[in-house]
């Protein structure tokens, strides 16, 4: 795989962003698709991981960043995910970072790879939050498609049925006429809340 994945990176940050922008202080403690998390601790892990892959793309060690963004005051997601993402542009804007070999929590990998997996992360967690809060926005079909794409690539079912690691569930069926992010979340083992 020799793309750059930034474009898409940064697209996915600002789907989320928008979604993260319609988020009502009464739906912090829904909710989602992640069985053990609500709303708040969702956007904190979309927050955290964020900031995680800005940190590897810096050039430091990401797997000492905690995968959870704390502190934030409820009316402050907006704003701190806009501050995370940002650092994520920045950070990744050396092309020499897409074939430095960096350390993600699935391994050594070239950083186009380990910013792909990101993409994925970000896009799942995408339909998650849309998900959780009732479906607010149109979604990005391609970034989807990309997402299940990567998913199919370094997620093979069977391998998910061996490692309790993991934080994907063996894929469920997708619902008949799912979207994109409806084949990603059953690929995922993710059910509708619905």
């Amino acid at each position: 795989m020799n793309i750059d994945p930034r474009p898409l990176h940064a697209r996915a940050t600002e789907q989320i962003a928008a979604l993260v922008k319609t988020v009502r202080p009464e739906q912090l403690a829904g909710p989602t698709p992640c069985a053990e998390f609500d709303v708040r601790t969702l956007l904190s892990h979309i927050a955290g991981g964020t900031r995680r892959i800005a940190v590897v793309g810096a050039g430091g060690d990401g797997m000492a960043v905690r995968p959870f963004l704390d502190g934030v005051e409820d009316d402050r997601w907006s704003a701190a995910y806009d501050e995370v993402r940002t650092e994520v542009q920045k950070s990744w804007s050396d092309d020499a970072r897409l074939d430095a070999l960096v350390t993600v929590p699935w391994g050594e990998a070239p950083g186009r790879i380990a910013l792909s997996g990101y993409v994925m992360e970000a896009v799942t967690h995408t339909w998650d939050l849309s998900e959780s809060l009732g479906r607010p926005l149109a979604l990005d079909p391609e970034l989807a498609e990309f997402a299940l794409g990567i998913a199919r690539r370094v997620l093979p079912d069977e391998r998910r049925d061996d490692d309790e690691e993991l934080p994907f569930d063996s894929a469920v069926p997708a619902p008949e006429g799912a979207d994109a992010y409806g084949l990603l979340a059953a690929y995922l083992g993710r059910r509708p809340l619905s």
